[in-house]
């Protein structure tokens, strides 16, 4: 029973260290990119995050990224002429302590916070033009909290979760839900949102299985859906449906 609680201690004080894997990089490290892709800094209490823009001359609308729990623009500010067909311009965060990005995280609510300060500084310009939400694994609970409050055009949740608290469940039974610091109720958000929305899941996904999207579209029948037959959880992204797909909820 005593080695129990350590172990329930421990896990309540290092969530951040099973939950998030970031990749720092050198404040002054210089991302390969055209020049249509700008730099943007959002000051935050206690840090300073960075993120990437692909600027357009004159888009037809934005897209606002959340990427995963792990890595850096690094990787995930890839395929960037993906958006540039679209003619959509692309907004990606690196979450604190992530890339250039400083600080660390501490709370979901400073999460919240900081997603929707980076949301407040990069979204008025786009006011009466397509405004798109795009959360991936980790960035989906974030971006469906975000689209409660904002109403998009569209959010996408890719390879979504309907809670962190039934993700755990799956993969930590052992585990009271009381111990989570970061439960991320994607269930609670997604019914809220007024918009259109789009669920993608990789049919093979082993980390997040396809059943928290079936969960999810229980909640909201009119939510449109793209499974992708042969992808899993990190490779969705490279699979043909899941771009063409894409690609199609974006153009309408």
């Amino acid at each position: 029973m005593a080695v129990y609680a350590v172990a329930l201690a421990a896990l309540w004080w290092g969530q951040e260290r099973l939950l998030f894997h970031p990749r720092p990089l050198p404040a002054g490290h210089r991302f390969e990119a055209r020049p249509d892709v700008h730099d943007v800094w959002i000051d935050v209490p206690g840090a300073r995050l960075h993120a990437l823009h692909l600027r357009l001359p004159s888009p037809d609308g934005l897209v606002f990224y959340l990427h995963g729990n792990a890595g850096n623009l690094q990787s995930w500010f890839v395929d960037v002429d993906f958006y540039r067909r679209l003619n959509l311009d692309l907004v990606m965060l690196d979450y604190r302590g992530f890339g250039k990005s400083s600080g660390r995280i501490k709370s979901e609510a400073q999460l919240h916070g900081d997603v929707r300060a980076a949301w407040a500084q990069v979204a008025p310009p786009y006011a009466g033009r397509r405004r798109v939400l795009l959360g991936r694994s980790l960035g989906s609970g974030l971006v469906a909290s975000l689209a409660a409050e904002v109403q998009p055009e569209l959010t996408v949740l890719v390879s979504p979760y309907s809670s962190v608290a039934a993700l755990a469940r799956e993969h930590y039974p052992w585990v009271p839900g009381a111990v989570l610091r970061y439960p991320l109720r994607t269930d609670e958000a997604l019914p809220r949102v007024r918009g259109r929305v789009l669920l993608v899941h990789g049919l093979r996904d082993t980390l997040i299985a396809p059943r928290h999207s079936e969960a999810l579209r229980a909640l909201l029948p009119r939510a449109e859906w793209l499974p992708v037959p042969e992808a899993g959880h990190g490779d969705i992204h490279t699979h043909p449906a899941y771009r063409d797909g894409l690609a199609a909820a974006l153009s309408r």
